[in-house]
């Protein structure tokens, strides 16, 4: 009887890197050319208003993450989008009083 054996890949744990951007990144990027291409795109030059300020968002977004852990730029929205108080615990109830009962 012989054992059975497969492939298994090492590097389970390796980000998703595309052009050394992140997914989200990549997706904030090109959300940022579709908007733009939908207000400038019948402006004779298109490709100045359109193309220039992307390419100038993802060089930022290259730079500024440089050191960064990973998925920054999806933590920092959530972070902004959230409530203005974070706590480990539920909201407390109104106190309750409790009275020394006398024993006869």
């Amino acid at each position: 009887m012989s054992l059975k054996t497969s492939e298994v890949f090492k590097c389970l744990d390796k980000k998703t890197l595309i052009f050394g951007f992140e997914v989200f990144d990549l997706f904030v990027v090109f959300a940022a050319l579709g908007i733009l291409n939908m207000i400038f795109g019948s402006m004779p030059y298109k490709f100045l208003w359109t193309w220039v300020p992307t390419l100038a968002l993802a060089a930022v977004l290259k730079v500024s993450k440089a050191g960064k852990p990973d998925n920054y730029l999806l933590h920092l929205v959530r972070y902004q989008f959230s409530a203005g108080t974070l706590s480990a615990f539920t909201s407390a109830g109104p106190r309750t009083k409790f009275r020394r009962r006398v024993s006869k």
